[in-house]
């Protein structure tokens, strides 16, 4: 599998805070990166694709900012991972079975895919199926038995002051 690019990370954490806002509020992008101690324009670039993929709305203008664009329940890990990253497959068959000297070169002598190429699809498929069955409300959901109370109060209280 291949790494996930940081992104990932921040724009989950971002959806996770964004569910917390009230219905009518949003919150800046600028506070989303100081918020979790990235720069404002690397976050941006994740914030536009999150965007562009209807899993946050972004509300332009001086009071603007980002919300979830659906329920908590409605949105996957798997909708964030390829928002940010992609929906390619993560194993790409250069099919290299083809190049060892004596082997044939045409296609019409391989009858079947490479076996390689179908346990690795096969695997992700089942990656990406779990991400599929998790979203973000079961993040609130760890969050609310692992986060402390006192992490959790800064959180509000920074909602509280920055939510527009």
């Amino acid at each position: 599998m291949r790494r996930m690019s940081d992104g990932v990370e921040a724009a989950l954490h971002c959806a996770l805070v964004l569910s917390g806002l009230p219905e009518d509020k949003v919150l800046a992008g600028k506070h989303l990166a100081e918020l979790h101690g990235v720069s404002e324009s690397y976050l941006l670039k994740h914030l536009r694709a999150l965007t562009a993929a209807d899993v946050i709305i972004a509300v332009p203008g001086p009071r603007g900012g980002y919300r979830l664009a659906h329920p908590p329940q409605q949105i996957t890990l798997l909708d964030i991972v390829e928002a940010i990253d992609g929906k390619k497959p993560a194993f790409i068959c250069r099919e290299i079975r083809r190049r060892a000297p004596g082997k044939p070169k045409e296609p019409c002598h391989y009858k079947q895919d490479c076996f390689i190429k179908s346990r690795m699809l096969a695997a992700e498929k089942l990656w990406r199926d779990a991400l599929r069955s998790q979203s973000v409300a079961d993040l609130i959901q760890d969050g609310e038995q692992q986060i402390s109370p006192v992490s959790k109060q800064v959180v509000s209280d920074y909602l509280s002051l920055h939510a527009r």
